[in-house]
């Protein structure tokens, strides 16, 4: 509960005892601790996630607080890690899965999508796989091939499974709970390169539930649409743009699957354009799937064409090129003044 204090006028006011700025990183580190102490079934599994405390420093500190039974270092197999969750899901437990990197996940995909994906379904609704893989994806962090990757529309096609991407501290905190709380399979991207901006953090109030999309800044002539890592770029590209005298509305699209369209055909019907973002290749990806629907559900209200900005549809490219193949300010832009040509 957050406190509450009598002002002289007798309002009744919040305080901000239970809001702390922390990073993204140490945010979901903090959703994952309280998650374990909430639950000893919660258990964490992954690659050098225990001494070390993963790559990112995400795990830091969970093994030696909870041990070595409930923080497992697993051998470099992610089928390997992914099979034996299923089991450990199907004996009564929740474990959460780290991936070390995005480009690391295919030897665990069949797992995923053949097994994880399935299991419920299989069993028609007896058994449960309360399983959370979390994905450390995307770029902006000069990395080597394999480890910048934006593999999300992978799983987000697969049925059975839920999909989710948080951009910012508070929401990573609190999806990352609200994911090992869920009782069906969810995959948790998070965009490694915004592990270290720091934000705040509401503890007392998660403030949108786990696959809400939601507005996070308001306009009138275009709306800006991604997840993950671009919200920054969209956020970044509405302020440049207000300088030049266009509303621009951005909308955090948070869950992939399912998608919470409600506030999304609400932005588009009033701003009547859309936008949308990802760093992912454009071809056959989340975004292709949004323009799609709001073609069909909102074509009444648009003014122009739903325009993708993405990454192109080439391998990701060796660090020295990554400024170039992912999308910024300046390409959303670009996408903006096309449609409001039209």
């Amino acid at each position: 509960m957050t406190d509450t204090v009598e002002d002289p006028t007798g309002t009744i006011e919040p305080t901000r005892a239970s809001v702390q700025t922390m990073p993204l990183g140490k945010a979901i580190n903090a959703g994952l601790r309280q998650a374990m102490a909430d639950d000893p079934r919660v258990l964490l599994m992954g690659e050098d996630i225990g001494t070390l405390g993963g790559v990112f420093r995400v795990t830091e500190g969970l093994q030696a607080e909870f041990g070595e039974k409930r923080v497992i270092d697993t051998p470099l197999a992610e089928s390997g890690i992914v099979g034996t969750a299923i089991g450990l899901a199907m004996g009564g437990f929740r474990p959460v899965c780290e991936i070390q990197f995005d480009g690391f996940i295919y030897p665990g995909f069949d797992q995923i999508t053949s097994q994880l994906a399935k299991m419920t379904n299989r069993h028609e609704g007896a058994v449960t796989m309360p399983v959370v893989i979390r994905v450390p994806y995307g770029g902006h962090i000069g990395a080597v091939e394999h480890h910048q990757e934006s593999p999300e529309a992978y799983f987000a096609h697969t049925a059975g499974l839920r999909v989710v991407s948080p951009s910012t501290p508070h929401d990573a905190y609190w999806m990352i709970q609200e994911a090992i709380a869920s009782n069906d399979p969810v995959m948790f991207f998070e965009p490694k390169s915004r592990y270290w901006p720091k934000g705040e953090v509401d503890l007392s109030d998660p403030q949108a539930p786990l696959h809400a999309s939601r507005v996070v800044r308001t306009g009138t002539e275009v709306t800006l649409l991604g997840h993950g890592a671009m919200v920054s770029v969209l956020l970044q590209a509405a302020e440049i743009a207000a300088a030049e005298g266009v509303s621009a509305e951005v909308v955090d699209l948070r869950s992939l699957s399912p998608v919470d369209y409600g506030p999304i055909l609400e932005s588009v019907r009033k701003t009547g354009r859309l936008v949308v973002a990802q760093e992912a290749p454009g071809f056959v990806s989340v975004g292709s799937e949004i323009a799609a629907t709001v073609a069909e559900k909102a074509f009444y209200s648009l003014q122009a064409p739903v325009l993708r900005v993405s990454g192109f549809d080439t391998p990701f490219p060796p660090a020295k090129l990554e400024t170039q193949y992912l999308p910024d300010a300046d390409r959303v832009l670009e996408a903006v003044d096309r449609a409001l040509a039209y």
